[in-house]
Order: structure tokens, then C-alpha cells, then sequence
């Protein structure tokens, strides 16, 4: 998820203060795995942007043939929802707010990266936030709502999640995997010289975790510490016997981008040497299409029920004026997702905007 908005010193801040301080329930990947029906759907093309001036996008396309969107608003006060029975249609869709940030106390700042989860028969929302009084303390909340429809009932505050230390921590996802439910998520760990990495842990239930948890990955590569030093946004999608867990890095101009976690499906996934890292970034900013900042993605599927979906953010342009974090620029998109012969996916490169009514299309 995107980190805090530069503040006097904020780099200390992270070092220092900060460190001394951290689905439906599918057989195998939260919503990655396809939704077979009877009679596929042809997926539509996709339009971009698909939500603007809405970052950290989530979609999770449910069994009742909806998708459900949850973003990141650039006022970092509240929660949002739409949902669609296509994935063009959650760019019209109406938008409820679901959840309001505290006036004083904790959860009163800094409303970051919701995503909405099917577990148990309940409804579950993760996201960051940080007590109003103490903005850059940035933790892991949980929402829960019993109710069928997650535009009704109520949405009840299950708490923190705990970690292994209170420290600045944020960018939770979770899924299941052979009769487990994980969860991932990005942490400041202390006594190392970065800013977050990526960690996994087994749960207890949807907002408790349980047993011990490890590091995935922290920033070693050059593309992941340009800025700041940073792996966050975790996501997983299952596919050719594997795991896959993208994840972003860099600050959240036009640096930011994407890296990649495999596993094998039959490893252990709480030994960390299951996973391995690529060492280049498999999804970066292009100039050809002018998509600048491509990350926080999650995956779903089409309504074809069969072809994989990138969800990403990204800018529609290069230079920033101010910190990027107070630019509200940072929209939704979705294009296809690749698989190369190998059974690795294939991300490609950031597409271009839609061509309009009003542009000449060549």
C-alpha cells in the first residue's frame, strides 16, 4: 500500500520512531481462483482507467456474480464500496461508504488499502490505519459484517490484528491454501535498515493470527529501494502448481513497481526458503504508454470465468509536484494477465489508456 505523505524528518520517523515501536473462502487463492459457469461469458475489453482517483484497488468477484471494489480515497478518511456484474461496470457503479474513520483515537488517520473478503459465511475488511493523534503509528484493522449483502448490516470492528512487534505495518491480504488461511502483509521489522518488508503467518481466525511468522522478502535489489526501502502490497494468485505473490517496492512516484514470490503448491509455505525472488521487477512504468507508478495489484478473473485479471494503480503521468503520496492521481486499471510457457505469469507492460469517442484511434 502506499506509505506515509513526506513530513519534517519522516525518514527518521521510519528508522527511528517507527522501529522502536510493525476471501471467499476458496479451496485454494482468495479470489484468483476461477468461477466456473455453465455458460462462459466472453470477457469484455477492458477499460482504462477503470476508477479514477482511486489507488490500493481490490476487486473480489463472489459466487452471487458480482464484483465487489474496495481503493484507497486520496482524503484517507473512509471506506468505500461499489459493486458490478462486469468489471467495466464498477466504473459507473454507485459508491457507498461502508466505514468512517474515528474523530480522535485509533483508526483516525491515515484510512489505507481496504480489501474486502469473503470468510466463513461473514464478510471481512482489512486495511491500515493509524490513531488520530499519532498519524505515522500505521497499523493492521479488521471489519467484519454477518450480513449476506456488505451494503447492509453492520460492520463491526473486530480490532488489530497482532504481530510479532508493534510497529509500522499495513497492506494485509489473506487466502487459503490446502485447508489453511494465511495471512500477508507489509511490516517495518526493527533493527533493519528498511522501511517494510513482506510476512506471512497462519491464522486463527479472520483477525487473529497464530504460531510464528516470517519474513518473505525485504529490500536488497537496487529497483526496490529507490526513495525509500520498501516491499508492500502483497497478493496471491495460484496457478500451474505454484503460488505466486506479486508484491511493490520504491517510493510511489513514478519508481514504483512490481516483484515477484513463487512457491511450489505441495512446499511449505511458513519455510521461507519455499519462496523464491525474482531479482528484476516484473511490472514497471512505461513511457510508450505513459503509465507511470504501476503496483499495489491484486488479481481476479474475467466474466469468462476463466481469464485472469491484473488490478494495479498507476499515474497518467511522469513528474509530481509535492510528495506523490498528496497527489490524487493514482487510478485504477486492469488488463489481462499473461501466463508465459513456463506456467509463470506474464504481466506485461502498463496499457494505455482507452481510447475515447474524442480521440482518433489509429
Amino acid at each position: 500500500m502506499s506509505r506515509a505523505p513526506e513530513v519534517p524528518n519522516r525518514r527518521l520517523l521510519l528508522k527511528g520512531a517507527v522501529a522502536a515501536g510493525a476471501l471467499a473462502a476458496t479451496p485454494t487463492v482468495a479470489e484468483a481462483a476461477p468461477i466456473p459457469t455453465p455458460h462462459p461469458k466472453r470477457a469484455a475489453p477492458l477499460v482504462n482507467p477503470l476508477v479514477r482517483n482511486r489507488a490500493d484497488p481490490y476487486i473480489h468477484r463472489h459466487s452471487d456474480g458480482f464484483y465487489y471494489f474496495t481503493a484507497t480515497a486520496p482524503e484517507y478518511d473512509r471506506i468505500i464500496l461499489r459493486r458490478s456484474r462486469t468489471i467495466n461496470g464498477l466504473a459507473t457503479a454507485d459508491e457507498s461508504v461502508i466505514w468512517t474513520k474515528h474523530p480522535t483515537g485509533v483508526m483516525g488517520a491515515h484510512i489505507w488499502a481496504p480489501e474486502i473478503h469473503r470468510v466463513g459465511g461473514k464478510w471481512y475488511v482489512y486495511f491500515a490505519s493509524a490513531p488520530a493523534e499519532s498519524v505515522w503509528d500505521i497499523r493492521i484493522w479488521v471489519l467484519e459484517n454477518a450480513n449476506p449483502n456488505p451494503f447492509k448490516g453492520s460492520w463491526v470492528e473486530k480490532g488489530q490484528i497482532r504481530t510479532a512487534w508493534e510497529t509500522f505495518s499495513l497492506d494485509a491480504t489473506t487466502f487459503t491454501h490446502r485447508g489453511t488461511r494465511y495471512l500477508a502483509w507489509a511490516q517495518h521489522e526493527p533493527g533493519l535498515d528498511n522501511n517494510t518488508g513482506i510476512f506471512l503467518s497462519r491464522m486463527a481466525n479472520p483477525w487473529t493470527l497464530t504460531g510464528h511468522q516470517i519474513r518473505l522478502s525485504t529490500p536488497e535489489y537496487d529497483w526496490e529501494c529507490i526513495g525509500y526501502k520498501v516491499n508492500e502490497g502483497p497478493s496471491v494468485i495460484a496457478r500451474n502448481g505454484r503460488l505466486f505473490m506479486s508484491y511493490s517496492a520504491s517510493a510511489t512516484d513514478w519508481h514504483y513497481c512490481m516483484g515477484l514470490l513463487t512457491a511450489d503448491s505441495d512446499a511449505d509455505l511458513m519455510n521461507p526458503a519455499s519462496w523464491s525472488k525474482s531479482p528484476t521487477p516484473v511490472f514497471t512504468s512505461n513511457d510508450t504508454t505513459k503509465q507511470y507508478g504501476p503496483g499495489h495489484n491484486c488479481f481476479t478473473v474475467a466474466e469468462d470465468g476463466r481469464s485472469d485479471v491484473l488490478v494495479y494503480h498507476a499515474r497518467q503521468y511522469k513528474e509530481i509536484v509535492g510528495d506523490p503520496l498528496n497527489d490524487p492521481n493514482r487510478h485504477t486499471r486492469v488488463q489481462k494477465l499473461g501466463w508465459h510457457a513456463d506456467g509463470t505469469p506474464d504481466f506485461g507492460i502498463p496499457v494505455a489508456d482507452t481510447a475515447t469517442d474524442t480521440e482518433v484511434v489509429s
